[in-house]
């Protein structure tokens, strides 16, 4: 055989390789959806979740798409429904999706200071003449959701363990979204609310002042449902868990993240929402779950 015939097979069966690929190609990556609960207006959630799909989907075997719930008790049914196959709640939602369907904690976020807790604020207008817990007797208060640990479930705890009962408000009411609650307090619709630190922070500089802090609660767990497959969970955890918010390069790609993701993770396990099944469970301090259903 010469050369140049050689040459001509070699290009030849190169040529069939490549009318072959198509049919070839690899399949694509196999589906992974995400919701949220709803803790800002959905602009807000697709800006600051939608980064973190993209790192795990470049970061995993998987696509994950950012599906949004309408509100709380929402993100927990589109979970144990199936629709999808993660979810980033919060303690009371948790807690409601273990005990009906056996929800999985996978991990949970850590702060600033690298610990894995927030806290909720008791927030008035920085010209607000309140300037104790006692001051709110008479006085109007916005709550989150009623499914909101840290917009709900805590402050009614802590306002209680200080005193202050529901019936010693002027009148109160269940906002739908943090934020919500920020803006009716500078707008004066309410004389205070509660919201969760990170949020109480953002508006901050708007004209908030910080009356109080709750102790510390168990950082928002990303949980699966107990079929999402085993290797959707470690490659998710390994992901997370992966991420190292000292390396400039990693602080400079979760600039753009929900700035409760931006600091790194750690594993999650159901005992470390213990202190949220106590209040949950303590119907005798005014709350319990009379006011999350």
């Amino acid at each position: 055989m010469t050369t140049a015939h050689f040459l001509r097979r070699v290009a030849g069966a190169a040529l069939w390789l490549a009318a072959l690929a198509p049919a070839y190609a690899a399949e694509p990556a196999p589906t992974v959806r995400f919701t949220v609960i709803p803790r800002y207006n959905p602009l807000l959630m697709v800006q600051s979740y939608q980064p973190i799909m993209d790192y795990l989907s470049a970061r995993t075997p998987y696509h994950f798409e950012l599906k949004l719930a309408r509100d709380y008790a929402e993100a927990v049914r589109l979970l144990a429904d199936r629709e999808v196959d993660l979810a980033s709640l919060g303690g009371v939602t948790f807690i409601k999706a273990y005990r009906t369907f056996g929800a999985v904690p996978l991990v949970r976020p850590r702060n600033a200071a690298g610990q894995a807790h927030y806290r909720s604020v008791v927030i008035v207008r920085a010209d607000s003449d309140i300037r104790s817990l006692e001051d709110l007797r008479g006085r109007s208060f916005a709550f989150g959701s009623h499914h909101s640990t840290s917009g709900n479930l805590v402050p009614r705890t802590y306002l209680f363990r200080h005193g202050i009962g529901l019936d010693d408000l002027g009148w109160y009411k269940n906002l739908g979204k943090h934020d919500s609650v920020a803006k009716a307090v500078l707008k004066g619709n309410v004389d205070a609310g509660a919201v969760k630190d990170v949020i109480a922070e953002r508006y901050r500089e708007h004209g908030l002042r910080f009356l109080a802090e709750s102790d510390p609660i168990p950082a928002v767990p990303i949980v699966a449902h107990p079929e999402t497959p085993e290797g959707v969970r470690r490659a998710v955890t390994r992901a997370l868990l992966a991420l190292d918010p000292v390396d400039a390069e990693q602080q400079r790609m979760m600039a753009s993240w929900d700035p409760e993701f931006r600091h790194g993770f750690v594993p999650a396990t159901l005992e470390d929402y213990r202190p949220i099944v106590e209040m949950l469970d303590a119907v005798g301090n005014g709350c319990g779950e009379g006011c999350h259903r």
